[in-house]
């Protein structure tokens, strides 16, 4: 399982440690993931993903999931995730058509 957040695609940075004496080392930069379960209410479901604390307040920031979803860019989006926002576009046209 790669060290990716499912929703934005962030993944690990390199860069270098730098010591009092300015001597540098080598690292990796890991993201901060959680798996968490958003619900998402237009689907009616709980979706299970792997999420940087960042992408987590940014999806609260927007008002949930499907919020976040529809107000952001699908090419900045990971596959799975621009699948999601599909579902929910065509879930709300399919519910607008029958009102």
């Amino acid at each position: 399982m790669s060290r990716r957040c499912s929703i934005t695609g962030t993944g690990s940075q390199f860069g270098n440690k730098v010591s009092h004496s300015n001597h540098k080392t080598r690292t990796r930069f890991m993201p901060n993931l959680q798996h968490v379960s958003l619900t998402s209410e237009v689907l009616g479901t709980e979706v299970s993903l792997r999420v940087t604390a960042h992408t987590l307040r940014s999806i609260e920031h927007n008002g949930g999931l499907d919020g976040y979803l529809l107000n952001h860019s699908a090419t900045k989006m990971t596959p799975e995730a621009a699948k999601l926002k599909r579902q929910i576009k065509r879930k709300m046209a399919k519910t607008q058509k029958a009102a």
